[in-house]
């Protein structure tokens, strides 16, 4: 079956325009992958193909989390927070902004405090970066990020706003948001993205701040958290198709990763993107949050109609909702809500290939991954997507993955097997050929990792093999 196109769909769209050039378009009828099954493809139709060894694909994620790290940057206002697990906080106010939400028409008056991330040079110059944060945000307080970039020739991004976050949507609160029609003419931002306009004739990005600006209400003495903030900065090379991995130390390894449908909650809650049908992202964040131990209490939950099955997934969408997206897909805002859940990290990272997936999983640590593909790139799915989140849970003794899909008819269908080749292109591609014959984006290996705030030592080095620290 053909399923609705989401708005991360359009996201992945204008990337894809954005990145565009002519010989892109020159190549598409012979780039596409050989075959539809995962078949070899020859050395030479994936160099045509813009493929490459994945491992190779420049990723460079950081983030600062420890009491060092909050001690340097520059602090008007906050101060670092020591303890088990440090942040930053509002000391004193610094400023105030009246703020119109352009989602509720109300005005306030916030006073702030900000937080300014040493400068972090980006390994390889990138041309995408994701921001992903988490925090604590009581009743009346919100934080933004932004990101403050420096191009390869030298001049200055405008000061980018990466999101507007708080984790309710009280009458107290603002509502989350992203923030679109930001641009200068070399980068843009696409709801939760900073993208580089043209690869091939623009600068790219060469290093970056992150500011942090924590708010609260006037006199109040509550105050955000922020426990970690980080981005992945990238420079994914064109490709159709990427070679496939081979399976190595999770193979017949699976995580015992609870299994939900989004599909089942259909029509529900319609003010939430439409419904169940479009809730691939917080129906695989809540299968992990569940994974490990967390989820909403009774009374989180007395909102939800008691007749719906699966209450924490209509959870999941109201508090991942993006209300300038009009969607529950935004990246960033899936980690920040699964960090509102005691002692759970989220960060939202591209990884190299499968291999590094099984890392992750031997360590314990589920995976979930956005990719975008035809009926008949993946076997067994039963449907095409323009843009789909599902939960990697495991290998099988051959190193298929073993998926949890929440795109199933109910949650005993939700675990799945699919090729490993098929699913390594389908996740890692940057081009893909879509069902019109035209040329459509893919994600790049985009993903979401939620682990606990003090791993055991396997998984920490786990994390840092992929780049997570």
């Amino acid at each position: 079956m053909t399923r609705p196109a989401p708005r991360r769909a359009v996201l992945t769209a204008a990337l894809a325009a954005a990145a565009a050039t002519a010989t892109a378009s020159a190549q598409s009828a012979s780039a596409a992958p050989a075959t539809a099954s995962g078949a070899a493809v020859p050395d030479a139709a994936r160099h045509q193909a813009g493929g490459g060894t994945p491992d190779a694909a420049p990723v460079d994620y950081h983030g600062w989390t420890s009491l060092p790290d909050w001690l340097f940057g520059t602090h008007h206002g906050t101060l670092p927070l020591p303890g088990r697990r440090p942040g930053v906080v509002i000391g004193r106010a610094t400023g105030t902004l009246d703020y119109t939400d352009p989602h509720t028409g109300t005005t306030a008056t916030w006073e702030s405090a900000t937080w300014t991330s040493p400068v972090r040079r980006v390994p390889h110059p990138a041309s995408e970066l994701i921001a992903s944060w988490n925090a604590h945000t009581p009743a009346g307080t919100w934080i933004q990020i932004e990101l403050l970039g420096t191009y390869t020739d030298g001049t200055a991004t405008p000061a980018y706003v990466m999101g507007r976050w708080t984790a309710g949507d009280g009458p107290e609160d603002i509502r989350r948001t992203s923030v679109d029609d930001q641009t200068d003419g070399k980068s843009s931002i696409w709801t939760d993205t900073f993208s580089i306009d043209d690869t091939t004739a623009g600068p790219l990005l060469a290093s970056y701040r992150l500011r942090l600006t924590l708010f609260r209400k006037p006199g109040s003495r509550a105050t955000p958290t922020v426990w970690r903030l980080g981005a992945m900065a990238s420079n994914i090379p064109d490709r159709f198709t990427v070679p496939a991995s081979v399976p190595g130390v999770a193979k017949g390894v699976e995580l015992p990763v609870p299994r939900y449908s989004q599909n089942i909650h259909k029509g529900e809650y319609p003010e939430y993107d439409n419904g169940g049908e479009a809730w691939c992202s917080p129906t695989s964040s809540t299968m992990v949050i569940e994974y490990w131990g967390r989820g909403p209490t009774a009374a989180d939950l007395a909102w939800v109609n008691p007749a719906y099955a699966d209450p924490q997934v209509d959870q999941g969408a109201r508090y991942t909702y993006d209300y300038q997206y009009e969607g529950c897909g935004n990246w960033p805002f899936n980690a920040a809500y699964a960090a509102t859940y005691k002692d759970l990290q989220g960060v939202i990272t591209r990884l190299r290939s499968l291999d590094d997936i099984e890392r992750l999983i031997k360590a314990g640590i589920p995976v979930i991954t956005s990719q975008s593909f035809l009926a008949t790139e993946l076997d067994g799915a039963g449907y095409g997507t323009s843009g789909h989140l599902m939960c990697i849970a495991g290998f099988t003794a051959d190193g298929d993955v073993v998926a949890n899909d929440p795109a199933s008819s109910s949650d005993d269908a939700v675990r799945n097997i699919y090729k490993r080749a098929q699913f390594e292109t389908i996740w890692l591609r940057t081009k893909r050929i879509n069902a019109t014959g035209g040329v459509s984006g893919g994600t790049g290996g985009v993903a979401y990792v939620y682990f606990p705030a003090k791993p055991s030592p396997g998984q920490r080095r786990a994390l840092a093999a992929v780049g997570i620290v």
